[in-house]
């Protein structure tokens, strides 16, 4: 779920190992016993993700190498500072906004290490951010007009930003702390079971043979692995390291291939089960469940990824490229037949989710279900001597999971998970080492996405001190209140630009405290606004000049990360259109509206997707010159609005559009022209 990760990097060893082994350790203890209250987790959490990062990237230069002793002392003065949380929890309470001296240096040496931690994992582009804003609470007063603020002491700033939840502490390093690292286990422990290949080997089947098939193949396992991980960079490094070159060997470009590679994987933020670390943060931030997250981000998922399978299907179409042999693809099914039990546990977590309990709930006993997973695999593949007392371990865990729902139930599940991976050997390794091996991934990946959160919290928290964001809104709804979509596009565009240095993260986080707020002043669904912010924040990793995911894809497709990013927002561009459809038809997040009402907006969608996909890309039926591209853009463009007459002049246009074309292409081959199409 992290913006940036790091599964292609040397294996941990050593004392970082047992660090993040320990990490991992006491985020299940504390999710399954709850012995802590919440406020002690977040500081410890954030104080073993401020020892990884120093740890793993000790010194002060960009590739963060060198200087190691400096690293471990940064490393473990965060860590043992957050233990002063919880040994002083009751009188930090009393005091609250009270500072003693001890406090101003715990306080103000934490908010810098945040700080400086955040800069060595995701480079300048949020540190400089959230330094403004820290700027603007500290020196606002002095600015003109209505900028300005009433003035705070820097003990209000450290103890809003160092203490407390408003600030580093605050909703997004809480469900960090929760539901998102949970969550990063539970992929890491299926992605060691075995479930890339899975995807991989079923969309290979499924789309490899036709025409476009390699880019198509990384669509669809790029989807597919949306749902287990919602990461875009980790997408990447992981399906693309198959997809990519396979892409290329067809005849796809490289830039256009690490395109097709990065747009696939953003994907996976907004592809439901398991979405993207955001998901959580606006499930908590607007108080809705995380299951109607998941409804209103569904229909967008899949339009998104068709737009992309389009795509990439008319780019082999304009080029000629034809899919791999028969011979070459896996048969899909009996991928499933051989390896269905991997989807036992994704299966049980969509159960759980659906019948309403709570993502900390579902995630646990997903990773529970692993178990099942583990000893399924040892059935079929014929495992002799598998010790009874790992089955007991599971049917206790399970009934006590279903006694208590939680707590002693969920330790039971996970005791068994470790017990029966400690007996069972799969693809020739030691289970019990692949177990470990996921537990330590899970704490590693989890570090881009918990070190964000904990940063964010100084906008947070400057943002509720100063009441700035009041103050813009106003300025914004101004605007609104003449044109909504102006006011759209301004929040698009504010996105798009924090985008280009910040990952998603933290650009939903800001974008939805200024502008969310407006756009359900202007009549805009409380889910709608927010997934609009959310969507965009996706896109902006895709935006030149820095795009996370197209940089990830670079050193794979040997290409530079700008010619990718470029490519990507070729593939992506259709996609564009269905936030402010969403905004104009609710009814395509599900918010309103009957399943009619939710029909007719996924048609005018998949038309103008299908014409705007075609202006971009040049072809359709047959090549477009520029005249006919730009018809059929102007024409999905009248299908955006939900305004009078504007879906009569486009449906009416499209169809003469498709009409004329055709005939045209029809005429071009009679007459012996190439239409460039083979």
């Amino acid at each position: 779920m992290s913006d940036t990760h790091t599964s292609h990097d040397q294996p941990l060893r050593g004392a970082i190992f047992w660090i993040a082994l320990a990490f991992s350790s006491f985020q299940l203890w504390t999710a399954a016993f709850s012995p802590l209250s919440s406020q002690v987790v977040r500081a410890v959490h954030v104080g073993f993700v401020l020892l990884m990062v120093f740890v793993l990237r000790p010194g002060f230069r960009a590739n963060g190498q060198g200087q190691p002793a400096l690293g471990w002392v940064l490393g473990l003065t965060g860590f043992a500072f957050s233990f002063y949380h919880w040994i002083f929890e009751a009188d930090l309470t009393l005091r609250a906004g009270d500072l003693t001296s001890a406090d101003w240096v715990i306080g103000t040496v934490t908010i810098v290490l945040v700080f400086e931690a955040a800069r060595r994992m995701m480079g300048w582009g949020l540190p400089l951010i959230c330094g403004i804003f820290l700027a603007y609470g500290i020196f606002g007063q002095y600015l003109p007009g209505v900028m300005a603020h009433r003035g705070f002491g820097l003990d209000q700033i450290v103890s809003t930003l160092g203490f407390g939840t408003e600030g580093i502490y605050g909703t997004p390093t809480y469900v960090s702390s929760s539901y998102i690292f949970l969550f990063i286990l539970f992929g890491a422990f299926l992605e060691q079971a075995g479930m890339i290949k899975l995807f991989n080997d079923f969309a290979m089947g499924t789309v490899g043979h036709t025409r476009g098939g390699p880019a198509k193949v990384a669509v669809i396992s790029s989807g597919l692995m949306g749902t287990i991980n919602g990461s875009g960079v980790a997408n990447v490094v992981t399906t693309g390291q198959f997809t990519i070159p396979l892409m290329k060997r067809f005849g796809y470009s490289p830039a256009f291939a690490g395109g097709v590679e990065a747009t696939s994987s953003m994907g996976g933020q907004i592809m439901p089960p398991v979405m993207g670390a955001v998901a959580f943060i606006m499930s908590e931030t607007i108080n809705v469940p995380y299951i109607e997250i998941c409804k209103a981000a569904l229909i967008p998922a899949i339009l998104y990824f068709i737009t992309a399978f389009w795509m990439v299907h008319l780019e082999a179409g304009r080029k000629g490229l034809l899919g791999l042999s028969k011979e070459e693809c896996p048969n899909p099914w009996t991928a499933v037949r051989e390896r269905w039990y991997l989807l036992l546990p994704l299966v049980g977590l969509v159960g759980l989710l659906f019948s309403g309990y709570t993502p900390l709930f579902s995630g646990t006993v997903g990773l529970g279900l692993t178990v099942i997973l583990i000893f399924g695999a040892a059935v079929i593949s014929g495992v002799k001597g598998l010790p009874l007392r790992g089955l007991f371990w599971v049917l206790l865990g399970f009934a006590c999971a279903g006694f208590f729902q939680f707590g002693v139930g969920t330790f039971f599940v996970l005791a068994a998970l470790l017990v029966a991976l400690s007996y069972i050997r799969r693809t020739g390794a030691d289970a019990r080492r692949l177990a470990l091996q996921a537990l330590v991934d899970g704490a590693r990946h989890a570090l881009p996405v918990a070190i964000a959160c904990a940063l964010v919290g100084v906008i947070i928290g400057v943002i509720n001190l100063t009441g700035v964001a009041a103050e813009l809104g106003g300025h914004i709804i101004a605007i609104g209140e003449k044109s909504l979509f102006l006011a759209l596009l301004l929040t698009m565009v504010t996105c798009l630009v924090l985008g280009m240095g910040i990952p998603t993260i933290p650009n939903y986080i800001i974008t939805s405290s200024l502008a969310a707020p407006v756009l359900l002043q202007l009549g805009v669904p409380l889910i709608v606004s927010h997934m609009f912010v959310f969507y965009f924040g996706i896109m902006a990793d895709l935006t030149p000049p820095v795009a996370l995911a197209a940089f990830a894809a670079a050193p794979i497709a040997r290409e530079s990360g700008l010619k990718i990013s470029l490519q990507a927002v070729r593939v992506a561009i259709a996609g564009f259109i269905v936030p402010f459809m969403a905004v104009y038809t609710p009814a395509l997040m599900l918010q309103g509206g009957d399943w009619t009402d939710t029909g007719y907006v996924v048609f005018k969608a998949l038309v103008a997707i299908a014409m705007w996909g075609a202006g971009a890309i040049g072809f359709l039926v047959g090549p477009l010159n520029w005249v006919e591209r730009v018809v059929a853009i102007v024409a999905a463009s009248f299908l955006v609005a939900a305004l009078p007459m504007t879906d009569e002049i486009g449906l009416a246009a499209v169809a003469a559009f498709i009409v004329w074309h055709v005939w045209r292409t029809r005429q071009l081959r009679g007459a012996g022209a190439s239409p460039g199409m083979r």
